[in-house]
C-alpha cells in the first residue's frame, strides 16, 4: 500500500503526542524529530525534510499550540497542511489547447511505464472528458513498442498512429496532421526512453517538442525508484521545462519518497498517478486528498469517485427492487461483486476509510483472490441453479466444484455465507434493524467464519 511505513511511523509519533495532554516545547521538538527519521526512511530528499520540518516546527511551537484544548490534534493539523503544500496544494489539471487538438509529450526514462500509462491517460480523458484520443508510436528504438501500444489502444478503443522504424519527429508531426485530418481532439505521443539520461535522448525530445509544439509535456517517472526519480524529473525538467509529472507504481511503493519531494526539488506538479496494472487505474493526484491519506485520516472522496465511477444507476434501482421483494439471488450476488471488484484492490479500498492503517489490515481476509474464486464458483453454476440455490444438491455441488477449480466444502461455505446475507436482507427490506443482526455478528463485529468485521459474503 502507498506510503505505508510513513504512515506507520507518523501514527505513532502522534500517538505519543496524544497522550501527554498538554505539550512543552520540548515534546514538540522530540516530536519532530520522529517526523524528521520517518520521512528520510520514506527516501525524501534530505534538504525537503529540512525545509518541511523547519516550518513545521515554526508553526507548531506558537502560543496558539501550546496553549490549546487540543495541541496534539493542533500540531497533526499543521503537518497535514504542510504535507498539502509540499506536494503542490491542490490538484493540477491538464493544459487543453483552445485549438484542437491538445498535444501531449510524454517523455521519461525506459521501465517508467510511458507507454501503458500513456494509453491509460488517453483512456481516462475519453472517459471522463469525452475526448477523442489518439496515441502516437515515437518510441522506435525499443522491442515491439509500437506493438505494446497497438494492443493497449485496442483494449481501450483507442486509435493508434504509427509509422514503423522512421524518424521520431517525422511521426510526430505526421500523428499531428492525422489528428487535425480526422477529428481527435488529442494526441498522446509515446516517445522513447533509455536507461539513464543521455544527451542523445535529450536532443530527441527537444527536436520533437521543436516540431510539434506540444501543448503539455508530461513526465512518467516509477514511483519505486525513490530519488532516482526526483533526479531524472529534474535532467528531464532542465532539459525539456516539463509541465507536469505521472507518477507510476505509486500503489506499490511503501515509502512515498518521490511523491513528496518532486514537486519542492522541480517545482512542477504531479498531475496523475497510476496506481495499479489494468488500463482504469489512473487517479488525478489530489495532494490535499493524499496527504490526508497518508496522516491515516482516509480519502473518503477518492472512494466515493471510485464507486461512482463504477456504478451502474439502471442494475441499482433494480437491485433495489429486489431487495424490497425479497428476491436477491446469487446472481445478484455476483453483480455485486462484480461492481466491487471494478473498483480496485480490496486493502487499497480500505486504505481510504478513515483510520485504517495498513497494520489494522494483518489478520483481516483481505484477499482478491477469495473474490475470484467466489466468482468462479457462481459462473460454473447453470442459470437455473443461481437462482435456485436450494437445488444445489451433491452431484450438482461436485460439477460445479470441478468446473471452477475448487472443493465442495468452498461451495457449502459460499452458500453459507449467501444464506446469511439473505436473512439480513429479508429483515433489511422492510426498512427496520433485524433483531438478530448481533446473533450474527462475531466477537470483533464480524460475520462468524469470515475473520473480522465485515459483510458476509464478502472478503472483509
Amino acid at each position: 500500500m502507498a506510503f505505508e511505513g510513513l504512515s506507520e511511523k507518523l501514527s505513532a509519533a502522534f500517538k505519543k503526542l496524544r497522550g501527554k495532554g498538554r505539550l512543552s516545547e520540548a515534546d514538540v521538538k522530540e516530536a519532530m524529530r520522529e517526523i524528521r527519521l520517518a520521512l528520510l526512511e520514506a527516501d525524501v530528499s534530505y534538504k525537503v525534510v529540512k525545509q518541511f520540518i523547519a516550518q513545521v516546527t515554526e508553526r507548531a511551537v506558537g502560543a496558539d499550540v501550546l496553549e490549546a484544548l487540543s495541541p496534539a490534534q493542533m500540531i497533526i493539523k499543521i503537518v497535514n497542511q504542510e504535507l498539502t503544500e509540499l506536494m503542490g496544494g491542490q490538484s493540477a489539471k491538464l493544459t487543453i489547447s483552445p485549438k484542437p487538438p491538445t498535444v501531449v509529450m510524454l517523455v521519461g526514462l525506459q521501465g517508467a511505464g510511458k507507454t501503458t500509462n500513456g494509453a491509460k491517460l488517453a483512456g481516462f480523458m475519453q472517459k471522463q472528458n469525452g475526448k477523442r484520443p489518439l496515441l502516437a508510436a515515437c518510441d522506435i528504438y525499443r522491442p515491439a513498442a509500437i506493438k505494446q501500444l497497438e494492443v493497449v489502444g485496442e483494449q481501450l478503443g483507442i486509435p493508434v498512429f504509427q509509422m514503423g522504424q522512421t524518424n521520431p519527429v517525422d511521426i510526430a508531426k505526421a500523428a499531428v496532421a492525422h489528428a487535425i485530418q480526422h477529428g481527435n481532439d488529442m494526441v498522446f505521443l509515446d516517445t522513447a526512453g533509455r536507461l539513464h539520461v543521455d544527451e542523445e535522448l535529450m536532443a530527441e525530445l527537444q527536436n520533437i517538442k521543436e516540431a510539434v509544439n506540444p501543448t503539455e509535456i508530461l513526465l512518467v517517472v516509477d514511483a519505486m525508484i525513490g530519488q532516482d526519480a526526483v533526479n531524472a524529473a529534474k535532467a528531464f525538467d532542465d532539459a525539456l521545462d516539463i509541465d507536469g509529472v505521472m507518477l507510476t507504481k505509486l500503489d506499490g511503493d511503501a515509502r512515498g519518497g518521490a511523491a513528496l519531494s518532486i514537486k519542492a526539488v522541480t517545482g512542477k506538479p504531479i498531475k496523475f498517478v497510476g496506481m495499479g496494472e489494468k488500463l482504469d487505474q489512473i487517479e488525478v493526484f489530489h495532494p490535499e486528498r493524499m496527504a490526508s491519506r497518508i496522516l491515516g485520516m482516509g480519502d473518503m472522496l477518492s472512494l466515493i469517485e471510485k464507486a461512482e465511477q463504477n456504478f451502474d444507476r439502471q442494475k441499482a434501482l433494480e437491485f433495489q427492487e429486489k431487495l424490497r421483494k425479497n428476491k436477491f439471488t446469487l446472481t445478484d450476488f455476483y453483480e455485486q461483486m462484480t461492481q466491487l471488484k471494478n473498483m480496485g484492490s480490496l486493502s487499497d479500498l480500505a486504505g481510504m476509510l478513515p483510520g485504517v492503517k495498513a497494520s489494522d489490515l494483518d489478520g483481516a481476509t483481505m484477499d482478491d483472490k477469495l473474490l475470484s474464486r467466489m466468482e468462479a464458483i457462481i459462473l460454473s453454476m447453470t442459470p437455473y441453479e443461481r437462482e435456485n440455490p436450494n437445488v444445489l444438491n451433491s452431484s450438482r455441488k461436485r460439477r460445479i466444484a470441478a468446473g471452477a477449480g475448487v472443493q465442495v466444502v468452498d461451495i457449502n461455505r459460499l452458500l453459507k455465507q449467501f444464506e446469511m446475507l439473505q436473512a439480513m436482507t429479508k429483515q433489511f427490506a422492510g426498512g427496520k434493524m433485524p433483531r438478530n443482526l448481533r446473533k450474527l455478528m462475531g466477537k470483533k463485529g464480524g460475520i462468524p467464519g469470515m475473520g473480522g468485521g465485515g459483510m458476509p459474503g464478502l472478503p472483509f
